[in-house]
């Protein structure tokens, strides 16, 4: 997760980890709202990484 995108805001942060409160407070689009807020109220992890590199998927 950044603070904006990577590739069109070379200011963007990135977080190794972030807390869905911290995602709220900051006011980052991880993704869809309402699958957020599902993952956040049954404590589901998000685990979130780029599908188009090669062998990403089997690391999880």
């Amino acid at each position: 997760v950044y603070t904006a995108d990577p590739e069109k805001d070379a200011s963007a942060t990135k977080f190794n980890y972030i807390s869905f409160d911290d995602v709220l407070k900051k006011g980052l689009n991880v993704m869809d709202t309402t699958a957020f807020t599902l993952s956040q109220e049954n404590k589901l992890p998000i685990v979130i990484f780029d599908m188009n590199k090669e062998g990403n998927l089997l690391k999880i």
